[in-house]
């Protein structure tokens, strides 16, 4: 129809990961496990924390909250899954010195706590508290790459679509 014009379908943003945790920054190579280490999960960073406070590095969906809340796994709304790992070996504990602030379903905004860590009670019983943040679906994605200087709060890995 004439003087009717067609709205440009918006371009799929990327996904801005953040730390999921403070502490110090580390590159996949770093985790003291070869499963993460030879980027078998996929590719991401990790995170050695200096606070037990797990948050949502991501807005998206929670889709996994295994019973021993040692791991987190979210989707966002362009797709892409993270999983969030707390630590080394960490099931074990079957959840001792976890709390879990989120359920599978719930949808989550970036800094919303996910879990609650006593740093102290598990290191003690654990290799390492080095925290994995894998894109779990990297196959399908781009992932950009890994930022280990960002700043708290700012985005570590850009995600973007097929």
């Amino acid at each position: 129809m004439f003087g009717m014009h067609r709205k440009k379908k918006a371009a799929t943003p990327g996904d801005l990961v953040a730390a999921p945790v403070r502490g110090r920054l580390l590159p996949l190579d770093q985790v003291p496990d070869p499963v993460f280490s030879g980027g078998l999960m996929g590719p991401g960073f990790a995170v050695d924390p200096s606070d037990g406070r797990i948050t949502a590095p991501v807005a998206g969906t929670i889709v996994m909250v295994p019973e021993t809340l040692h791991a987190v796994g979210l989707r966002t709304a362009a797709g892409t899954e993270i999983l969030i790992h707390v630590g080394i070996d960490t099931v074990t504990l079957k959840g001792e010195g976890f709390t879990a602030h989120c359920a599978v379903g719930d949808d989550v905004e970036p800094g919303a706590p996910l879990l609650e860590v006593d740093l102290e009670t598990v290191r003690e019983h654990v290799p390492s508290m080095i925290t994995p943040v894998i894109v779990t679906n990297a196959a399908e994605r781009a992932v950009g790459e890994v930022d280990l200087e960002a700043a708290a709060g700012a985005p570590v890995l850009t995600i973007t679509g097929p």
